[in-house]
């Protein structure tokens, strides 16, 4: 096959030997181009017994109140990447103290990790995706303008939590696949 027959990259779409799914494959070199979750990491942020919430500045979803999450980097562990997610969207330095749920969301291949964590010194500020920040008391989050169904469960599962030093990690509500509220 001469240089300008070839594809150049994964074009076929077939079920690669040893494998069970369609994969897109380089004819030329039998790569298989594996597609996988994105695996994305967040926190759940409390100071003095409130919880830190940040109205989206980006879409999907701009506008609505979220935890501190993102997409967790190339290299990175996912509690550093949760820290990091904090920092950049909440100018806050936080605590990890533990992981409150592992949440999968099969629509749009996700996988999420949320922590629950603690705002080190209190300090905090918009970030570059953040409209602006508040601290809210239970009773005064604003749950019908939340940004995504899992946000609601991590605040669920957060308030089960709180106040415990050791739990196990909360999946899925039963019957929830992370559809839009």
């Amino acid at each position: 096959m001469s240089d300008e027959e070839k594809l150049g990259g994964p074009s076929v779409v077939m079920i690669p030997e040893g494998d069970n799914l369609e994969r897109l494959v380089c004819p030329d070199c039998g790569f298989i181009n594996y597609e996988n979750p994105k695996i994305v990491v967040g926190s759940v942020c409390s100071w003095q017994n409130k919880v830190l919430l940040c109205r989206r500045a980006i879409d999907p979803r701009r506008g609505y109140w979220t935890i501190p999450a993102g997409y967790l980097e190339l290299n990175e562990m996912a509690e550093v990447g949760a820290m990091r997610e904090a920092l950049e969207e909440a100018c806050a330095t936080i605590d990890i103290e533990g992981l409150i749920s592992v949440y999968t969301i099969p629509r749009i291949s996700q996988v999420q990790l949320i922590y629950r964590a603690t705002v080190c010194d209190g300090v905090f500020a918009a970030g570059e995706e953040t409209l602006e920040l508040q601290l809210f008391e239970w009773g005064d989050i604003p749950w019908t303008d939340l940004a995504f169904p899992s946000v609601k469960w991590a605040l669920e599962h957060w308030k089960l939590i709180k106040d415990l030093e050791c739990w196990s990690p909360f999946t899925n509500p039963s019957g929830e696949d992370g559809s839009y509220l």
